[in-house]
């Protein structure tokens, strides 16, 4: 499965084009590797996603075309959801 549609799917990022555009500008790796929209993902997966301030590190558990609200969390496992301190402030 496609990248920006895995992350639509699971509803990590809510629509499609913004999963694209997050993926084009470098912020997610797929195992460690920068990955590209078009990226394809496995179950077993780690994706690791930048946005803004926070990185959020996800397990791939399930794909799915299609989900309801309350079953997309169950396509991925939470491992790590860290916040980033903005590294302008200089003393």
């Amino acid at each position: 499965m496609r990248l920006d549609k895995f992350l639509k799917v699971s509803r990590i990022i809510k629509r499609r084009p913004v999963a694209k555009e997050v993926a084009d500008k470098g912020r997610i790796q797929i195992n460690g590797i920068l990955a590209k929209s078009s990226s394809n993902v496995k179950i077993g997966d780690q994706i690791k996603i930048q946005f803004g301030n926070k990185i959020l590190e996800i397990e791939v558990l399930e794909l799915r075309d299609s989900t309801k609200k309350e079953d997309a969390e169950k396509m991925y496992q939470i491992i790590s959801e860290k916040r980033v301190e903005n590294s302008d402030n200089l003393d």
